[in-house]
């Protein structure tokens, strides 16, 4: 019986999770491998931080859908490949064959300015570290005012900051002192149009942003700059970026300049043409992409024909990633960015139109639970 093997239950692997009882009756043997038996979706991270969402309103139960599909679901992490003789091992030291591995491990925020075991540092990934973020916010904000200071200059730490200042509001808390050390600058990878409404908006809610500084460490009680300056605070949040997961490193397997496994334009590892990959765990050769999850999504259908096509003997299909595509913001308080191209809206409409596109995601793949 030919075997695959899937670790991760992310964006990339959504086509596969919905078609495994198609591979269990061809034959195959499916496995999927993941730490947890739920999937977050981190679009929908920071409005369930600002309380719009329920947790069981953003996550899949990956568990029951592979269960369900007459797959088995391994709660596990992987914790090294061995591309020679085709094996996954885990954390608990079992080992797992296969004929074609696909890998969707996800990404991790870096946490080397943190010092080990900081309990008041919060990061964004994974997503179920917002839901404690969101608890001791309440726990500390109800007693006094506090100073949240969030690291990072990118979109995260604008809906971060915008969903805080949404939670405290609605809960009738003290609101804290929210500041952004956002390094080069909030939103500096987009246009004029786009940073200058965002700026706005936190201003509007003083929440304070500074700029031209870089943390250089980090802890729950202060931030230290690069320049030797130090920032108290009460809690931390990284928002920083990610970086793929240390899987592929630790295996001695290629990577790329950003440790992910790298994959040529059919999602594939050149190298060891029977692993596959998608999402933020990849370095993607043709064209390095940004860690957005339009790509994984995008991604789906092309791994889910792919590693059928490479067990079978048929012929892959090539990734074409796209120039443009969708981005809305949720800034908390009900407003929303949107862009897609020159076009550049905000307010309630652009928040609605989000809530509205994350529901009907999140119903289509719930539905196979």
């Amino acid at each position: 019986m030919k075997k695959l093997v899937f670790v991760g239950g992310g964006h990339a692997h959504m086509e596969i999770l919905a078609n495994l009882d198609r591979m269990v009756g061809q034959g195959y043997s499916a496995v999927l491998i993941a730490p947890g038996p739920y999937h977050y979706y981190s679009g929908m991270g920071p409005g369930m931080l600002g309380g719009t969402y329920r947790p069981d309103q953003i996550r899949f139960n990956t568990g029951k859908i592979v269960r369900k599909a007459g797959a088995v679901f391994v709660r596990d992490y992987a914790a090294r490949i061995d591309p020679d003789r085709k094996r996954v091992y885990l954390g608990s030291g079992d080992w797992l064959a296969y004929d074609v591995l696909s890998c969707n491990a996800g990404s991790q925020v870096p946490v080397d300015m943190v010092s080990k075991g900081d309990d008041g540092v919060f990061t964004v990934k994974p997503i179920e570290r917002l839901r404690q973020l969101q608890a001791e916010i309440i726990l500390r904000a109800s007693a006094r005012r506090i100073r949240i200071a969030i690291v990072g200059g990118g979109p995260s730490a604008a809906e971060i900051a915008g969903n805080i200042w949404q939670l405290v509001k609605t809960r009738g808390a003290k609101m804290p002192e929210i500041v952004i050390l956002a390094g080069k600058g909030l939103l500096s990878h987009f246009g004029r149009g786009i940073r200058q409404r965002v700026i706005s908006l936190m201003r509007q809610r003083k929440i304070r942003i500074e700029e031209g500084e870089y943390a250089r460490a980090v802890s729950g009680t202060g931030i230290t700059t690069g320049s030797g300056r130090s920032l108290a605070c009460d809690l931390a949040v990284l928002a920083t970026g990610v970086r793929p997961v240390s899987l592929f490193r630790d295996s001695g397997l290629p990577v790329g300049p950003d440790g992910g496994l790298p994959v040529n334009r059919f999602l594939q590892c050149a190298a060891y043409p029977d692993i596959f990959g998608g999402g933020d765990c990849i370095y993607f050769e043709p064209m390095p992409l940004p860690k957005l999850g339009v790509y994984a999504v995008r991604q789906n259908p092309v791994l889910l024909h792919n590693v059928l096509a490479q067990l079978e003997g048929r012929r892959l299909k090539p990734f074409v990633p796209g120039k443009r595509y969708l981005t809305i913001f949720n800034l908390g308080g009900g407003i929303g960015l949107f862009n897609r191209g020159k076009l550049t809206f905000g307010g309630r409409l652009a928040f609605r139109l989000k809530d509205f596109i994350d529901r009907r995601f999140m119903a289509r793949y719930r539905a196979l639970e």
